[in-house]
């Protein structure tokens, strides 16, 4: 496969479009259409709908997209890194985490690292919402299920699913008979959740009894037997296991993947690089199941 070629895919995907991707590299249109042109014909794939306004990638160019820009990135991060002559983290490093997963892992990962670098200051912030990285200085975000963004690189680290879980004392009704159910955010009238049960696609009428805006609470919740939950895995896997919870399928669509992000126009410096390879050593495989050890300990 040509590794430029591929190059100037992400580039126009990360920009969403070929216009804009021209103008970021400061390279003709043409040029990078002919190359993604290329791609797809060695291929045999087409990666981007083309349509008069808009560019959109097709499902199979999503899927390159996030397996060949990982490798790309990591191939970037290589490179300087070997160019850094081995330079020794250090100074302040600060990151944005979303809430879950802070409380389930970030104390203890960033224990580890803040001992295995003590000359990197280490800050970390907790938030769901979009930070400007620029605008309020941090270094790396963590975040889940990211739009792509023209002026941020990473790496996808994690992978999680959303499933639905009970009390097994709480009995399913009919098949047409709203089940009480419980959400993260604000209550909503009658409405239906699609799940994928080893028995096929099913779609439960729910009616939301209970409004919480944390998933843990919403699991405390569900073990009482009150209504079913959508949580993700990791959260729940060691309720399944014991019994206290039973998993009544998985939220159709709705895979989680968390990304670690930084500027794309900041040369990767050594404190990222090494919380990165921290967050990797962290997560081998990606599993839910790795993140519920966090939890278990």
């Amino acid at each position: 496969m040509d590794l430029l070629a591929l190059a100037d895919f992400n580039l126009v995907a990360r920009h969403g479009g070929f216009g804009k991707a021209a103008r970021a590299a400061a390279r003709p249109k043409a040029t990078l259409s002919r190359r993604v042109g290329e791609l797809e014909a060695s291929l045999n794939l087409r990666l981007f709908e083309r349509g008069a306004r808009a560019l959109k990638l097709t499902e199979e160019g999503r899927a390159l997209f996030e397996r060949s820009g990982q490798l790309l990135t990591e191939l970037e991060e290589t490179v300087a890194s070997i160019a850094s002559g081995g330079q020794r983290p250090r100074g302040k490093l600060r990151i944005s985490a979303p809430l879950l997963f802070a409380q389930a892992a970030m104390g203890k990962i960033g224990a580890a690292f803040a001992m295995a670098y003590p000359e990197v200051r280490l800050e970390v912030v907790v938030e769901d919402r979009a930070v400007d990285m620029i605008e309020e200085a941090y270094d790396l975000v963590i975040r889940v299920n990211p739009q792509p963004d023209a002026n941020l690189v990473g790496r996808p680290f994690l992978r999680d699913q959303q499933v639905v879980v009970a009390s097994p004392k709480l009995a399913r009704p009919g098949l047409r008979e709203p089940v009480p159910a419980l959400v993260r955010g604000v209550l909503v009238e009658v409405d239906t959740w699609q799940l994928t049960t080893p028995q096929g696609p099913v779609a439960l009428p729910v009616m939301p009894v209970l409004a919480m805006s944390s998933n843990m609470m919403l699991r405390d919740a569900a073990r009482t037997g009150v209504g079913i939950a959508r949580l993700p895995l990791s959260l729940v896997n060691r309720d399944i296991e014991s019994g206290q919870l039973v998993q009544w399928g998985e939220l159709t669509g709705a895979e989680v993947t968390l990304w670690a992000l930084y500027p794309s126009r900041r040369l990767l410096s050594a404190r990222i690089s090494a919380f990165l390879t921290f967050l990797k050593a962290s997560f081998p495989h990606g599993t839910p199941e790795e993140l519920a050890a966090f939890l278990e300990d």
